[in-house]
């Protein structure tokens, strides 16, 4: 059994999906692991991580669409305003959603299906350095 970590850096600016199915699978080839699985985590607490469709984009448009109409800013009760009106409802939203994702490698790369993509959800308006830690265990 083999192992291996890294740690991906995404540069946000706004509010959408960013795909990094790309650079995980071009890790995972690196590694020489061919069988195994792979945890992707987001060392965030205001953004999030999702498995979703990459072939049309307007699943993503919608996808985002729809968590800000399910939590939207300028909620009055909310008492962690600080960070700006978009803070608490990234929160809630990134709780909602998936901080670390498990996905099966086979032949060297990541088992997603035809249309699947592996994003970074940010759930802010502003520029934000993203930190996503990729571990795979597994065997040559």
């Amino acid at each position: 059994m083999r192992q291996a970590q890294t740690t991906i850096s995404l540069q946000t600016d706004g509010q959408r999906l960013y795909e990094m199915t790309r650079q995980v699978q071009s890790w995972i080839r690196g590694t020489g692991i061919e069988q195994g699985l792979l945890t992707v985590f987001c060392r965030h607490t205001s953004c999030s991580l999702t498995i979703q469709e990459n072939a049309d984009p307007d699943v993503q448009r919608d996808l985002s669409e729809f968590f800000k109409r399910l939590v939207p800013e300028g909620m009055e009760w909310l008492r962690h305003t600080m960070e700006g009106p978009d803070d608490m409802p990234a929160h809630i939203k990134a709780a909602l959603t998936d901080v670390s994702l498990s996905v099966p490698v086979d032949r060297g790369q990541a088992l997603l299906g035809t249309w699947q993509g592996i994003y970074l959800f940010e759930h802010r308006h502003r520029r934000h350095d993203r930190q996503v830690v990729l571990h795979l265990m597994g065997e040559d």
